[in-house]
């Protein structure tokens, strides 16, 4: 299901005002909805990236909504959506949410945006990774021993990087050089840049963050590596106190040409190039998902 934004009603022309009766401002004030506080579930790309920072105090000032952001691992956000503790989920982990709506969790989910998984790591790159398709990538790294840190919090990015590690036929759980963080995208980038590690990463959160790392991009660009988001409203039908006219009005807005063209632009002139691509036109489909 795509939604498209929905046009503001035409004001109906006033009659002007008597010559004695000074003309007013319109008010500029959104009413507050029936329900006007929405609990947002979204990945720590999105918050680390600096991404929401942008979007949610405009979501806020054109819809009345007070938004409570909770960033966590894209796991997590679904299981918090699964256990009726948020109204709506940002999250980036495909199959996962297949599985949530498939499960009745969900009611509606509509393609977002897209960015890109890149590996980083020291400048010295004992693996020999740079330049290799991800999967050698990985058997290299795993070869050496390498340090790799891993999120290891069961969230979008955690997932991806898992699955990459099974194509490669390695298990690198309980391995001396392989370490799990349990924290998000940002921290786990400052342990990976303080232990001279390889680490998986969104490039909106390496390259919001990078002045203070001391990695490198060394493999990039392989069709594995595509990081799709995807709004997920939480089913009402399931948990009949959920926002859901503030899910959906969440979902109208990061869908909107508006916000599409905000998320287009949005680290463009900082970074020499946008940390995320709209997608609110396309399918999954159209990205390879089905």
């Amino acid at each position: 299901m795509v939604l498209s934004a929905c046009a503001p009603a035409t004001p109906v022309a006033a009659e002007p005002p008597a010559a004695e009766v000074p003309a007013t401002e319109a008010p500029t004030s959104v009413p507050a909805p029936a329900n006007p506080t929405l609990i947002l579930a979204t990945t720590t790309s999105t918050q680390d990236s600096g991404l929401l920072d942008v979007l949610i105090p405009l979501f806020e000032k054109q819809t009345g909504y007070t938004v409570q952001t909770v960033a966590v691992g894209s796991g997590q956000a679904l299981q918090m959506g699964q256990e009726g503790n948020a109204d709506v989920l940002l999250v980036h982990a495909p199959s996962s949410e297949v599985t949530f709506m498939n499960d009745g969790y969900g009611k509606d989910r509509f393609l977002v945006m897209h960015n890109d998984y890149i590996i980083v790591g020291p400048a010295d790159d004992p693996a020999a990774a740079k330049g290799l398709p991800v999967v050698d990538a990985y058997k290299a790294i795993a070869e050496k021993g390498a340090t790799f840190v891993s999120r290891g919090d069961d969230s979008g990015t955690n997932k991806a990087e898992l699955k990459i590690w099974g194509i490669a036929a390695v298990n690198p759980k309980g391995q001396t050089w392989y370490v799990e963080t349990g924290q998000g995208m940002g921290v786990s980038l400052t342990i990976a840049s303080e232990k001279s590690a390889y680490i998986m990463t969104d490039r909106a959160t390496y390259l919001a963050t990078r002045e203070n790392l001391s990695l490198e991009i060394l493999v990039e660009g392989d069709p594995s590596l595509l990081n799709v988001y995807h709004v997920v409203t939480v089913n009402p039908e399931k948990w009949p106190k959920v926002n859901y006219e503030g899910a959906m009005a969440f979902a109208r807005f990061m869908t909107a040409p508006e916000t599409q063209e905000i998320i287009a632009e949005f680290g463009a002139e900082e970074f020499g190039q946008p940390l995320f691509f709209p997608d609110a036109d396309k399918t999954d489909a159209h990205l390879g998902l089905e």
